[in-house]
């Protein structure tokens, strides 16, 4: 049997759902319920469902960003989004990430019946190799990469971990990683740290910032660890840098 993961933070229409549907009928049966985007994405790396129905406009949460994580790690799941935002431009982003169904609540039973269907039908018609783990969806993946980006860019001055992005991304660390080899040749410190150097380079142009303070804003505590990633990156120390750009 198909294993299906329910996902929406109105309890009601999740238990709804689970109750309504004739899941045996379609040769599928709900392995797991959630109420918010974090654990959904708990269940779905626990049980990794074959089909999954989930709202987007989750408090607190970008959708957009939960379903590329989602369709990019597994790219064999189906999706079906149940939401009352009734934006086109935003169910077209989200069929261009891999969603299978877009579907306006309050749902009609034979729309559902019909999602259902046709999600299974298509699990049908993999060949069985496909069953395992297949090439990731190219969108979803992009999307996900521009996202970390943006991600690190923005808190590129914290105490950034690869965990934290992955997070924010919806997906595994293994994931975000592999992802970040392919799309960019960097791995995540590489890329953390080419933004911190960007930002350093920007500051470096103010005469009046010491170069401790600049190590400090840019994410370093230790000003010498700065200056030999730095030195590295750009050849030259901040200090030569600032003399040269000054």
């Amino acid at each position: 049997m198909y294993k299906v993961v329910l996902v929406d933070d109105e309890a009601l229409i999740v238990e709804g759902l689970r109750q309504v549907v004739d899941w045996a009928a379609h040769n599928c049966q709900v392995a797991a319920t959630a109420c918010d985007a974090r654990s959904g994405a708990q269940a779905i790396r626990e049980h990794r469902p074959d089909i999954l129905f989930t709202d987007i406009k989750m408090p607190g949460e970008d959708g957009l960003t939960m379903l590329a994580g989602l369709k990019g790690e597994f790219p064999r799941m189906q999706i079906a989004v149940l939401t009352g935002y009734r934006d086109f431009e935003y169910a077209q982003r989200a069929i261009r990430l891999g969603v299978t169904r877009f579907l306006l609540k309050p749902s009609k039973m034979d729309e559902l019946e019909e999602a259902l269907a046709y999600m299974t039908g298509t699990l049908d018609r993999l060949p069985p190799e496909s069953r395992e783990p297949e090439e990731p969806d190219a969108a979803a993946n992009s999307f996900i990469v521009r996202q970390a980006r943006a991600y690190i860019a923005l808190h590129s001055g914290s105490k950034l971990s690869l965990q934290e992005v992955a997070d924010h991304c919806f997906v595994s660390q293994w994931h975000l990683s592999k992802l970040l080899n392919k799309h960019l040749g960097q791995a995540f410190y590489d890329v953390l740290n080419a933004e911190r150097m960007r930002h350093a380079r920007e500051l470096l142009e103010d005469p009046a910032l010491r170069i401790s303070e600049i190590a400090e804003r840019v994410g370093y505590a230790d000003t010498a660890h700065f200056s030999r990633v730095f030195k590295k990156l750009e050849g030259v120390s901040p200090g030569e840098w600032r003399n040269l750009h000054g």
